[in-house]
């Protein structure tokens, strides 16, 4: 099963963007986790299918929160799995 990590730069802590990109990810049915980094970014990692994983990005790109402005996606994409049992927020 694919994986891959994100880490979205912009106005995106402290504006619900963790709790929203679980809640998007547990709908497409992905594991995984999300944190904030300590430069401001948030980073997640994502396991699912491939047409989920890019799903789940289109829709936060989308800006499903008006508080919310990504101004940059920097993407891995990794061959092995981690095998993540739930998607959750990592404090």
């Amino acid at each position: 099963m694919p994986r891959k990590q994100w880490v979205f730069h912009g106005r995106v802590q402290g504006v619900g963007f963790r709790a929203t990109a679980q809640s998007i990810a547990r709908q497409q049915e992905l594991t995984g986790w999300v944190r904030n980094k300590e430069d401001g970014s948030v980073e997640i990692e994502a396991e699912g299918k491939g047409d989920d994983l890019e799903a789940f990005l289109q829709e936060i790109k989308d800006g499903p929160s008006p508080f919310i402005k990504i101004d940059k996606i920097d993407e891995r994409a990794f061959e092995e799995e981690e095998g993540h049992k739930k998607f959750k927020i990592v404090y």
